[in-house]
């Protein structure tokens, strides 16, 4: 078909489809499925979550793979850190795929209470600051390390150049 032949009812409605296709189809799917679909690789579907005890029930296996990839990133760790291997489920790499609701590993006690931990500081301290800013998230402290490194200040930048020295102090009473 020569291009001089086409309608201009018939390329409006071909350019619309064009425009509308990729962004009805980028609605249905999650952030995470539209980065991996970006990348080339294939659509991921998620099971259903069971077992949730302080994250909402009512979130998708997707969205809690999201979080879960959020706190992996934020405490430079890896899925298998808070999940126990499953013996009697074998990945076809030969591997024993993680289950997810099994509750053996201390570690997921303990990520469920930090994360009450963060809920309650943003909702009870930061969320009750006008100016405050971002949430305190895992990463707000642990930044990419299981345990959070020891905060040391640079030297000399809280010193402060009024105050008196310790040698100059009084001594403390008795």
């Amino acid at each position: 078909m020569k291009p001089s032949s086409l309608s201009l009812p018939a390329v409006a409605a071909a350019l619309l489809t064009a425009a509308v296709l990729p962004i009805a189809l980028a609605a249905q799917t999650s952030p995470s499925a539209q980065q991996g679909a970006a990348a080339g690789s294939p659509l991921r579907t998620y099971a259903s979550p069971t077992n949730l005890k302080v994250l909402p029930k009512t979130l998708t296996g997707a969205e809690v793979h999201e979080i879960m990839e959020k706190w992996e990133a934020d405490l430079g760790a890896r899925c298998s850190t808070c999940h126990a291997e499953d013996p009697n489920n074998i990945a076809p790499n030969g591997r024993p795929r993680l289950n997810f609701a099994d509750d053996s590993k201390p570690e997921k006690a303990t990520a469920r209470l930090m994360y009450t931990m963060t809920e309650d500081i943003n909702r009870n301290y930061v969320g009750k600051i006008d100016t405050s800013g971002n949430p305190v998230t895992c990463g707000t402290c642990h930044r990419g390390h299981i345990g959070p490194e020891r905060f040391v200040p640079p030297p000399g930048e809280h010193e402060h150049h009024d105050a008196p020295s310790a040698s100059q102090k009084p001594p403390l009473p008795r």
